[in-house]
């Protein structure tokens, strides 16, 4: 999981525009944090907060050590507030009160501070009376406004809120940051490709259908290259009862296209290429050996047709023995 610690890492840039925005004393009243889930804004709403509020920074940045850092890390400081929505949506009388908490005079001096994750789903009367509440800012009071889908915010709101964009984490830093999880690096290579939410990334990497279905694939890859009856066996037995969900099928199919991706870049000698499946590097080796460009292109383009396939509602049990059948010749579907 993010943290503090490593937003630095995870979003460079955003912490420098922080930093700067703190050294220049240009703090605004709104700011607005735009990303996909799991790129830290969460994150970079409590190192903004804790540097603004920290009684020892050091080179821009909290220390952390201090009364004021404790109590922003441990949730209890009293002039920082959030707000998530209830239920589905973000009320009005949560702006409401949360105006109210404003206002008042707290047992902390100083900046006041309130974060409203998924602002994007404010309902229309909570979002004008935070606009007039931005329209009339009182005294130091900064709000932070995190959300996945900037689109859905008032214009109004928006105009008056300094933006952030936080970057999708590069595929390299998923992985580093699993591995630190104590994933091993051909999970972490393989997950890496399906998600670039943390997050999700360690729950799909401990997850043991995942892990099992990862195992099933490249078991499937081997018989594949041996007999075309045991592959057709095989998927009787252990892929079409397991994957009866599209997601899980669907998602069969992508670590099968993976794993023939990594076979064509182990043939076309790829330098640097960071393969799906580095575990099994000497097996794609051997296979990419005895393989043609033209029959590794064709293997992909019928596993792209199954999954198009796929989302027409064919047969899934046919669907698979034609992709056997076309995977063993390397031809594509007709």
């Amino acid at each position: 999981m993010l943290t503090i610690d490593n937003i630095k890492m995870i979003q460079p840039t955003v912490v420098k525009q922080i930093q700067s925005l703190y050294s220049r004393e240009r703090i605004v009243h709104a700011y607005l944090f735009e990303g996909d889930k799991g790129t830290g804004k969460s994150q970079a709403a409590q190192f903004f907060i804790q540097l603004l509020l920290c009684e020892q920074v050091v080179n821009n940045e909290p220390c952390g050590q201090c009364r004021q850092c404790r109590l922003v890390t441990s949730g209890n400081h009293t002039n920082v507030h959030h707000i998530y929505p209830d239920g589905a949506t973000i009320k009005i009388e949560q702006v409401r009160n949360l105006m109210k908490e404003m206002k008042m005079v707290g047992m902390e001096q100083g900046h006041k501070f309130y974060v409203i994750h998924h602002a994007d789903k404010m309902n229309i009367a909570a979002a004008n009376m935070l606009l007039k509440f931005l329209e009339e800012p009182v005294g130091k009071v900064t709000a932070i406004l995190l959300t996945e889908q900037y689109q859905a915010i008032l214009p109004t709101i928006l105009s008056r809120c300094q933006h952030f964009k936080f970057a999708a984490l590069p595929r390299e830093v998923i992985i580093e940051q699993l591995i630190e999880q104590q994933i091993t690096k051909s999970m972490a290579s393989t997950v890496s490709l399906l998600t670039n939410n943390l997050d999700e990334a360690i729950t799909l990497s401990t997850n043991e259908q995942f892990v099992q279905m990862r195992k099933t694939v490249l078991h499937l890859i081997g018989t594949i290259q041996q007999n075309v009856q045991e592959s057709l066996l095989y998927i009787q037995e252990a892929w079409i009862p397991v994957y009866k969900e599209r997601e899980d099928f669907e998602r069969a199919l992508d670590l099968l296209l993976f794993a023939y991706r990594d076979i064509v870049a182990l043939k076309a000698d790829i330098e640097g290429t960071v393969v799906a499946f580095p575990d099994k590097q000497a097996e794609f080796e051997n296979i990419a050996l005895n393989s043609t460009y033209e029959r590794l292109s064709k293997q992909m383009q019928a596993i792209l047709k199954a999954r198009e396939q796929l989302h027409r509602n064919m047969n899934r049990s046919l669907l698979m023995e034609q992709l056997m059948l076309n995977l063993q010749e390397g031809y594509a579907f007709v």
